[in-house]
């Protein structure tokens, strides 16, 4: 009985097919009938305010489909039209037929990034070529000479990409590949249009197939608004010339992303042309002095967060009630416990002059506190402390629209466990000692500057934070996305705990670590940031909320190996806030400090340091820098002669009269 069932649902959807369907006839007929894909534009990208960053020009190639080929097919007429040699021909065919997706009705990528003048010359004449069609396929134009990073690329879809979505990708299509791009690319793709082109014996057209009722219409890719703020990436990005680090901006009401800026940049200009691929390849290859361009040190790159950390230590510690404002540490000189020692400054004073003289002193007695909680379990204090500074997004992807990210580190109970050889208590090991500098941002916790960011935002809206994001609108209507609509609460939720480190962090600007940077023009709530790092000089950080009584913008800034915090991260900072807010950069000479600074000297001689290699002097930087470019004019005096050779042959080609046998 189930046998006979199912050999009747078989038989009827056998039949429903082959009448009702045109998939079949189609593949059947597909000799005479010619499938033309129009590839859609992608959508434009804009800024928040209008403009536009990256958009379309037009770009051709040439498809090939092998069914379509004629015997008497004039293999040196057609390669004298594209200009090409017959050798070149043979190999291209045979690359196309090697590929994994090949199919011979299927029209694959002959040739590509051919420009205008060159398809109206070649367009006359392919009729004679039926398995040869001019494809228009637009490629991306960057309006912008910045934000490599953050927008992305395209380029051409590999197996993964085609197996993740065989439905819409063909051999020789786009996709976004990183960035913007990548994380929007359903958005910004738009679909393909289709035409079937019925064909008469001769294999010329003779309309369209059944009327036109299979063909599909193109649909454009949608537009995309940014949060981005242009005008202030662009300065970010300016500041961060001949720097390695970030500087990320947010609205702390909406959690838009104001500024998303690495250091090195890249100029997307190198994501376009024939030259593409080269030029992605050097990139990604370019670790010179640890440049890495393509890495975004703003959501990629997890960092000791050095003093900015002690702000949530002292909302922990406040939290978890192993602390009051009024709490007074022991602090004569420097931090001094069981043999460790810690440089430090201020001395017996309660939290909020703590915070305004970043005492290191303060803040590692405070995480002894929150370690200490539970006397003889460790584990359950540190464990307590990671739940809370998890609930200001910490220690996790922050499931944003991002197209990459680093979840950074909040060490674990277990992990000082595992450390300490598996002692469950573990206060009487060296362990405790290293866990200490958690307290200052030093030890084991690692964030990324987009994270620094994320719960700044949160201190300044007294313990709760929308999702960082960078889509504000999609084919000019809100992004619908659900995540970005989301309140989050930390685990601290008292603002009275809040008001204590704001008081903190205003006398920070006031008269503390980041007096030097106080404006005129509006408040700021700010904590200055020193951390040590292994390699070379300490890293600038500086977090930054302004105006303080209505906050508008949070600022953040991480400068590797460029000294104090207030010195280098803070002017970045605070001239950022001061452009958003007031609209006119007053305080030029800040802007200029970071624009003419460069830190590479230091870079380089950590990268000649672990490569075990000396330091060549400046005179043999100099005759480097010479050969170099020497070299790099000769090769483009090779590559123009070898352009105009090429256009002399294709002169030369087109004007003969007969055709070669």
């Amino acid at each position: 009985m189930v046998l006979s069932v199912l050999a009747i649902i078989f038989v009827a959807r056998l039949f429903y097919l082959q009448l009702f369907t045109d998939r079949y006839a189609l593949n059947a007929a597909n000799t005479s009938i010619k499938t033309e894909f129009i590839i859609p534009q992608r959508g434009v990208i804009f800024d928040r305010n209008g403009k536009i960053l990256v958009g379309n020009q037009p770009s051709y190639e040439i498809s090939f489909t092998e069914a379509l080929i004629k015997s008497d097919f004039d293999t040196i007429g057609f390669c004298n039209l594209v200009g090409i040699s017959k050798l070149d021909f043979i190999n291209t065919i045979n690359k196309i037929k090697k590929e994994k997706y090949y199919s011979k009705l299927t029209p694959m990528t002959f040739m590509k990034n051919i420009g205008k003048e060159e398809v109206a010359r070649i367009q006359e004449i392919i009729f004679k070529y039926p398995a040869f069609s001019i494809v228009s396929r637009p490629q991306r134009q960057y309006n912008v000479s910045t934000s490599g990073n953050l927008l992305g690329y395209t380029n051409e879809v590999n197996e993964r990409d085609i197996k993740k979505d065989s439905a819409y990708y063909l051999p020789g299509d786009n996709i976004g590949k990183s960035g913007i791009e990548k994380s929007y690319e359903k958005e910004l793709r738009g679909e393909k249009g289709v035409k079937y082109i019925q064909k008469d014996i001769r294999l010329r057209n003779v309309g369209p197939y059944k009327e036109g009722r299979l063909d599909r219409d193109v649909i454009t890719g949608k537009d995309l608004t940014l949060t981005i703020d242009y005008d202030l990436q662009k300065m970010a990005e300016e500041m961060l010339k001949n720097k390695h680090g970030a500087i990320v901006a947010l609205d702390p009401n909406t959690g838009e992303i104001l500024v998303l800026a690495t250091g090195p940049d890249i100029d997307p200009i190198l994501f376009t042309g024939p030259e593409k691929s080269r030029n992605l390849y050097k990139l990604s290859k370019d670790t010179l002095y640890e440049n890495q361009p393509t890495f975004d040190r703003s959501v990629q790159a997890a960092y000791p967060p050095g003093s900015t950390f002690k702000l949530l230590t002292a909302l922990a510690g406040l939290q978890m009630g192993v602390l009051d404002e009024n709490t007074v540490f022991p602090c004569g000189g420097g931090f001094f416990y069981r043999g460790l020692r810690i440089k430090g400054h201020g001395g017996a004073v309660p939290m909020v002059p703590s915070i305004q003289v970043s005492s290191n002193c303060y803040f590692s007695h405070a995480f002894i506190n929150i370690m200490n909680k539970y006397p003889g379990d460790p584990t359950k204090g540190v464990d307590e402390w990671k739940k809370i500074m998890e609930s200001f997004g910490l220690n996790k992807f922050l499931d944003n629209d991002l197209a990459t990210g680093a979840k950074g580190r909040i060490p674990s109970g277990e992990f000082y466990e595992k450390r300490s050889g598996g002692k469950k208590n573990w206060t009487n090991d060296y362990t405790m000692n290293g866990s200490i500098f958690n307290g200052m941002g030093q030890g084991d916790v690692l964030l990324t500057p987009l994270q620094i960011a994320n719960y700044t935002a949160a201190i300044a809206n007294d313990g709760w934070y929308y999702t960082p994001h960078i889509v504000k609108y999609i084919d000019g209507k809100p992004n619908p996305d659900p995540r970005f609509k989301k309140k989050h609460l930390t685990m601290v939720q008292n603002k009275r705990f809040y008001d204590v480190v704001k008081k903190g962090m205003e006398a920070v600007m006031l008269r503390g670590t980041g007096a030097s940077l106080r404006s005129t023009e509006f408040t700021q709530l700010a904590k200055t940031g020193t951390a040590q790092v292994p390699q070379g000089k300490d890293n600038s950080i500086f977090t930054l909320i302004a105006p303080a009584d209505k906050p508008k913008i949070v600022v953040v800034s991480v400068m590797e190996h460029a000294g104090f915090g207030a010195t280098w991260a803070g002017p970045a900072c605070t001239t950022i806030a001061e452009k958003y807010i007031t609209g006119n950069l007053k305080r030029e000479n800040l802007y200029k400090k970071l624009t003419n600074a460069s830190f590479m000297g230091e870079y380089k001689r950590q990268w000649y340091k672990k490569h075990g290699k000396p330091a060549p002097d400046s005179a043999t930087l100099k005759r480097l820098k010479d050969s170099i470019a020497l070299a790099n004019s000769i090769k483009a005096e090779l590559k123009n002669k070898k352009k105009l050779d090429s256009l002399a042959k294709k002169k030369s080609s087109t004007s003969q009269k007969t055709k070669q046998p």
